[in-house]
């Protein structure tokens, strides 16, 4: 059960050059892009049939149960409205 945070920057060869990182606009790095598991989307994929939005204390406690940020949760759920105003 080899487990990891999901972010790329933990893992070998993750690492990016100043520029790639930044995609030449600003001067800070962007943060790797998070690779959820298959787990982790079911399980945020079934909260989302219930729930289209979150209160705080439900994504807290989403966010210790998948040993993800507040901050990874708020954004999928974003993005994942974002998905269905697309489909519709």
């Amino acid at each position: 059960a080899d487990e990891s945070s999901g972010y790329e920057s933990e893992s070998a060869g993750g690492e990016r050059t100043l520029t790639e990182a930044e995609g030449g606009i600003s001067g800070r790095q962007r943060r790797a892009r998070t690779a959820f598991t298959s787990e982790q989307v079911c399980r945020l994929e079934k909260t989302f049939q219930r729930l289209k939005y979150l209160g705080a204390s439900e994504r807290r406690k989403l966010a210790a149960a998948l040993h993800l940020s507040e901050i990874q949760i708020k954004t999928w759920f974003q993005n994942r409205r974002m998905k269905l105003k697309r489909q519709i």
